[in-house]
């Protein structure tokens, strides 16, 4: 053995031996706690709709239509995981941005958490105190849809009037308005941008599981979508636009991708029947079935309901591009 090993290892057994000697060990990192694995659905003191997956080193957290990471646990200290989001511009483009820590844990057996957002132009930052509910582990296997029993449909649109839809946020733009006995959304927005000026729709009636048809009519490079409960988007967008895929019509959007693509050309008519049991979600676009009786894991981008253990609306996105909609029925799971 070289005199340098030899030099090493006498110095490492003179570090083990004054630990010993002072009744230490050297110390290990916390875990993640156990009982804060998993999914949540978040209520910010903001009011924002927030979802969070909770894993052993890294963590899933989406606001509203921000960027669900994955992000890295940057340490685990005192039972409280902490780590960073993506950075939040104040526009599109901007140089201005605000740096986002997050802390989270359980106390008492609640969970509650808190967002530090830091501006780099040295303005006053701002926290944002949370909590949330647990949303229980995903049923280990598909519902079987031959023993679901629905009731009958009702008509979610009377084709005369508004009665029954609200705008989500009243503070925007209302381009929702009946036309020849269609839902017409009109707007001047032809970009893919995630948010606009003008307002999304929803139900004012709130549900659980459920069959849906869903008949819809979008032009050339136009975007929409059909929010399930408030929580899943079904997709609905030009089929040849560059969203394809997990972005594209029939999908589950950014969830689940189609088998492929059933839609019409752009300015005719497509078809949506879809069914949402137990977390599950079919899909059949024009008489083809696209996404066949697969589960679907956490809220997609602009959700405005995180807990799918609660009933929620049907929401029309109204933010993106014009888009008609047409002979709108759901039929109720029968418990």
């Amino acid at each position: 053995m070289k005199q340098n090993q030899i030099t090493k290892m006498n110095k490492t057994l003179t570090i083990l031996c004054l630990l010993l000697i002072a009744g230490t060990s050297p110390a290990k990192a916390e875990d993640v706690p156990k009982d804060l694995l998993g999914d949540w659905s978040l209520k910010l003191d903001s009011g924002e709709p927030a979802w969070m997956s909770v894993g052993e080193k890294e963590v899933r957290m989406r606001i509203h239509v921000g960027n669900e990471g994955p992000y890295e646990i940057a340490k685990v200290a005192d039972g409280r995981i902490h780590f960073s989001p993506q950075r939040k511009r104040k526009k599109k483009g901007s140089k201005n941005y605000s740096k986002r820590e997050v802390q989270v844990g359980i106390t008492k057996g609640k969970l509650d958490g808190l967002i530090t957002q830091t501006p780099n132009d040295g303005s006053k930052g701002t926290r944002v105190p949370f909590t949330g509910n647990r949303i229980p582990a995903m049923p280990k296997s598909a519902p079987d849809l031959s023993k679901v029993r629905f009731g009958h449909p009702i008509s979610l649109f009377n084709g005369k009037d508004l009665t029954g839809w609200r705008p989500y946020r009243t503070d925007k733009k209302m381009g929702w308005s009946v036309k020849d006995g269609l839902l017409v959304n009109e707007t001047p927005k032809t970009d893919f941008s995630a948010t606009g000026a003008h307002a999304n729709l929803r139900t004012d009636a709130e549900f659980e599981d459920f069959w849906l048809h869903a008949e819809f009519l979008i032009e050339a490079q136009r975007n929409s979508g059909i929010y399930l409960r408030g929580i899943y988007e079904a997709q609905v967008v030009d089929r040849d636009s560059r969203m394809q895929g997990l972005q594209g019509v029939g999908s589950i959007f950014s969830r689940i991708a189609p088998s492929v693509n059933a839609a019409h050309p752009p300015g005719e008519w497509n078809t949506y029947d879809i069914t949402l049991v137990n977390r599950h979600v079919t899909v059949v676009l024009n008489g083809v079935k696209v996404i066949d009786n697969q589960p679907v894991i956490g809220p997609t981008g602009g959700a405005i309901y995180t807990d799918p253990m609660s009933p929620g609306p049907i929401y029309l996105q109204g933010d993106h591009t014009a888009v008609k909609y047409r002979n709108l029925y759901l039929a109720p799971v029968m418990k």
